[in-house]
């Protein structure tokens, strides 16, 4: 260690949900630089290394940057289970959140390219500028699930023993040095348990962020070496030409790691792209307004007073999905009956799976969040969004409800399954409260404010027996037998289509 060189940054640690996410920051620059994590690293061990620690401190010298290391991985919480990329998007902005970082650029590297394109699909006022090192939207190698498998299993036999060949595919340029081999080795096992590497390796295979590179609007840098061994070279070929106005960079060397080979000359670039060519937008900083979902009487979400257009959405099946998890009411709803209801009849579950993500990270988007995501279920976040229906089961009173219900659950979706129970459930509530307030007003003597409430019941029950006959009866007593006997000739019509009978307007009058 140099005698000047500054002290390792102390560890920090964002609270995430079922997690403790461990972070370091350090750097004299003014820019905010995030890196988001490959496969699996340990951010506290990489500091041993003399040319992990040059490279850390030398972005040190113009940004102030920040690392983390993913839940179960590294100094994280080793003990919670590998997060799916849609977990890893919120634990992104958790550390964010922790270090009060408002937006930041991201420095990305292999593994972690499909969740940073996610995280900027899904919150682009927090995304300077991506800059991708050897990575790509989508990362699973051209193999049969076969050999995918038996090579997963060399590789999780391998880790971290004196048989592991990461070294000689992740940085060929240091497969002789016999001393980074050994400490590489611990460096692995103390990275990641083989049965987490498992996990993240099969979880790596499955993410894909394709979908939503042409919906990018951020700067965007491609670093690649044209030797890698580990992302090919048209993977980041493909990236840079997906997303509008990226610049491709090819570097020359055979390592995929970002330390290794020729460090200066990328490096440059990088500092360049990041404090010579770009400043802070104006007028991006972020609404803290909690967006409101309406469903009662038809669906819409405001924010700040506005409602979101239906163009913002980019989807039908977006907005099909949000509904699907305000009906929830935030309890989680599991991915297979939400790829079901969006794709029915389809079957490629791993396809499914990347397109049920990039519906979630347009939900996130329109919501500023608001979505909870797991690697079984997703649930939406009441915390941070406020619906009508949680207005409307919160009111305390009868009043309170018919205030709230302005009209049917969601009745464009009337005949879809999943709606039928809190429709139901609903307007039982409000049948219930406006009956209870009608015989507050009969009671006060006000039998027109009465039949008001019975024909909103009426509209909500045609074949509510009881409620006609006290319609009639409240109209009688407010001197109205003209339309006492509209609301009689209303009340057989609708008994007439059950096949039912009503007695003669004579006999009640």
């Amino acid at each position: 260690m140099q005698k000047d060189a500054p002290e390792i940054p102390a560890i920090e640690f964002a609270p995430a949900r079922g997690a403790r996410l461990a972070w370091q920051r350090w750097g004299n620059g003014t820019e905010e630089i995030v890196a988001i994590p490959p496969l699996a690293q340990n951010i506290e061990v990489a500091w041993e290394a003399p040319l992990i620690r040059a490279m850390l401190e030398r972005f040190g010298t113009f940004s102030r940057y920040l690392h983390f290391d993913k839940r179960g991985t590294g100094a994280s919480d080793r003990r919670s289970r590998v997060a799916g990329i849609d977990e890893r998007v919120d634990d992104i902005r958790a550390v964010l959140d922790h270090a009060e970082i408002e937006a930041a650029h991201f420095f990305v590297q292999s593994d972690g390219g499909p969740m940073a394109l996610m995280f900027a699909a899904t919150y682009p006022d927090r995304v300077k500028s991506l800059t991708m090192f050897g990575s790509g939207a989508h990362l699973a190698p051209p193999w049969s699930e076969e050999e995918r498998i038996e090579r997963r299993e060399r590789m999780v036999k391998e880790w971290g023993t004196p048989q592991s060949r990461i070294v000689d595919a992740f940085a060929p340029s240091l497969a002789a040095n016999q001393v980074f081999r050994t400490w590489h080795q611990r460096y692995e096992r103390l990275a990641a348990t083989t049965d987490s590497l498992r996990e993240l390796i099969d979880i790596s295979a499955e993410m894909d962020a394709r979908e939503v590179l042409p919906t990018l609007d951020v700067p965007t840098l491609v670093l690649h070496r044209v030797g890698d061994r580990a992302i090919p070279l048209s993977l980041g070929r493909d990236l840079a030409e997906s997303i509008n106005g990226a610049r491709l960079v090819e570097l020359e060397g055979d390592d995929h790691y970002a330390y290794a080979g020729d460090v200066a000359s990328w490096m440059r670039e990088f500092e360049q792209f990041v404090t010579g060519r770009l400043s802070p937008q104006p007028g991006s900083r972020r609404s803290n307004a909690r967006p409101r979902i309406q469903t009662l009487g038809g669906f819409s979400v405001e924010l700040d007073g506005r409602d979101i257009p239906t163009s913002d959405w980019g989807s039908r099946l977006a907005r099909q999905l949000t509904k699907r998890l305000v009906a929830a009411r935030g309890w989680p709803v599991t991915r297979d009956e939400l790829i079901e209801m969006l794709w029915p009849g389809e079957s490629d579950m791993r396809r499914l799976g990347a397109r049920l993500s990039v519906l979630l990270s347009t939900v996130r988007r329109v919501l500023r969040g608001g979505v909870v995501a797991d690697r079984e279920t997703v649930r939406l976040d009441l915390d941070q969004v406020s619906t009508d229906i949680e207005d409307l089961y919160a009111a305390r009173d009868d009043r309170a409800v018919l205030a709230a219900y302005v009209g049917e659950f969601l009745p464009e979706d009337r005949y879809e399954d999943w709606t039928r129970g809190i429709r139901d459930e609903i307007r039982s509530r409000f049948v219930g409260a406006a009956k209870a307030v009608a015989e507050e007003e009969i009671a006060a003597k006000n039998p027109s404010g009465a039949a008001t409430l019975y024909r909103k019941i009426i509209a909500v029950d045609p074949y509510d027996d009881a409620t006609h006959r006290a319609l009639i009866n409240a109209l009688l007593a407010s001197g109205d037998p003209g339309g006492a006997r509209r609301a009689h000739a209303a009340w057989t019509k609708s008994m007439s289509e059950i096949d039912a009978s009503v007695p003669s307007f004579e006999t009640l009058s």
